[in-house]
């Protein structure tokens, strides 16, 4: 009797041993994602600014819609080829090797900015805002995904909010360092720097964070027993099935089909969905503002790092002090309820007061909510799902569903942009209160069927769906 509750200890000590080292890796890893993803995704916008135009956005980010599909195509195939451990290595080299060839031709003086001229055939400045774009669904989304593959709902509600304030981190030391970097002429030991040599150093900084990342990976699956990575187990058992059988390859339209077949990964698209088209809005407005800050790159880089580090800065104290703490005390289920009535909330202040400082702040402190509580407790509900959900859906989600969003976004900046200025407060405040209207509705029975899920140890994807 003695010696069998001596081994269930012993055994319950080693996996929370090893749960704690699986977490701390996760947490390094999304450090480096959030840290490298922080600069890809500010600096896309201001040297496009600078060699395209502002009001190209809302035509770029349509344009998006179209590029992205084959490249989904192409990742929901590698999928089934390559294993969920190397998936993310394998992206974050890409990434990695273009940031790198971003900062070699940024400086050329045809393509790069040392020709100032702005027109709308500046290709290069499409091409790192594109570039920009896929970070999103093809490295943040799949970490995400990798995370959800290997964690239980109970891990998550644990340790997500932690792993967060790790990322955030990431995105305070890059975000800070791009700041302090492009605010200054001169920079200590070295003088007077140019900004070609500013927007290299940090290129070249993010291809170095997500180079390190297959090498944490690496030694992630080396020191945790794989035993210690099967995630929610009913999903693990039928995944296993699958693939004795021969049944693990979905195919490339296998995520896609999802859609239509379970509700619960509309649901999941519609979380998504409504808070990019808040966000896009609000987004084109701040660089509206920071545009006015100055006129070169440089300096409108500086004007958007600052608030970048003010949002990390807010989100890791969220992250730190209340999301772990929300998810145990109020259950996954009304944090997801809670999601929109938040963004509510800080849409309200925006529509209340729609000067420039309220537009920075109500736009920073909505990605703050967002990236340290919303975005851990909206992942953590792929947990329960098959792996075409986990990623192939996913991929749909993150990188159709989520540029669908900001198209729709993008369309309703250009008609607000041509209706006059009494009719601005008006049109925002109608459309945003049917956003957050259905968004409530949705969050609601999204939230009930991810707790109908959990209490059955039901695995989502396995057999047909009901609301």
């Amino acid at each position: 009797m003695n010696s069998n509750l001596q081994g269930v200890s012993e055994e319950s000590y080693e996996a929370a041993k090893y749960e704690r080292w699986k977490f701390f890796f996760l947490s390094v890893l999304f450090f480096l994602v959030i840290g490298s993803y922080t600069i890809i995704r500010d600096l896309k916008n201001s040297i496009f600014i600078g060699l395209v135009g502002k009001e190209y956005i809302p035509v770029c980010r349509l344009l998006v819609l179209f590029l992205l599909v084959p490249a989904i195509l192409a990742y929901s195939k590698i999928v089934d080829k390559v294993r969920r451990y190397y998936l993310l290595a394998l992206y974050s080299l890409v990434f990695a090797v273009g940031c790198l060839l971003i900062a070699l031709f940024i400086g050329h003086p045809t393509i790069g900015i040392t020709n100032t001229d702005q027109s709308p055939y500046r290709l290069f400045g499409w091409f790192v805002y594109f570039f920009g774009e896929g970070f999103s669904p093809f490295v943040l989304s799949i970490f995400w995904a990798f995370s959800n593959s290997i964690s239980k709902p109970e891990g998550a509600k644990k340790h997500y909010g932690f792993m967060v304030s790790a990322s955030k981190i990431g995105g305070m030391l890059t975000a800070g360092t791009a700041w302090a970097l492009f605010s200054f002429a001169s920079v200590p030991l070295f003088g007077r720097v140019s900004d070609v040599t500013k927007l290299r150093f940090i290129l070249v900084l993010a291809s170095l964070f997500l180079f390190a990342i297959p090498f944490v990976i690496k030694i992630l699956i080396k020191l945790i027993p794989g035993r210690y990575l099967h995630g929610y187990e009913a999903v693990y058992k039928i995944e296993k099935k699958r693939g004795k059988e021969g049944k693990s390859e979905t195919g490339i339209w296998a995520g896609l089909k999802m859609f239509f077949k379970y509700p619960y990964v509309l649901g999941i698209f519609a979380m998504i969905f409504f808070y990019e088209i808040l966000n896009v809005i609000l987004s084109y407005l701040r660089l509206a503002v920071a545009q006015k800050q100055s006129g070169s790159i440089a300096g409108t880089s500086a004007f958007l790092f600052k608030w970048v580090f003010v949002m990390h800065l807010i989100g890791f104290a969220i992250s730190l002090f209340g999301t772990s703490s929300l998810l145990r005390k109020l259950g996954t289920r009304t944090c997801v309820f809670l999601i929109p009535v938040v963004m509510g909330f800080v849409v309200f202040c925006f529509v209340a007061s729609n000067s420039a400082f309220i537009v920075m702040s109500a736009f920073t402190l909505m990605k703050a909510v967002n990236y340290a509580f919303s975005a851990p407790v909206v992942e953590s509900l792929y947990i329960p799902t098959l792996k075409e959900i986990k990623f192939k859906s996913k991929s749909w989600i993150d990188a159709f569903g989520s540029k669908l969003a900001k198209g729709t976004g993008s369309v309703f900046n250009l008609v607000a942009g041509s209706v006059s200025s009494v009719l601005f407060l008006p049109l925002y405040s109608f459309f945003f209160a049917i956003i957050i209207g259905i968004w409530v509705i949705a969050s609601f029975f999204l939230g009930r069927r991810f707790e109908r899920a959990i209490r059955a140890n039901e695995a989502i994807g396995a057999k047909e769906d009901v609301a």
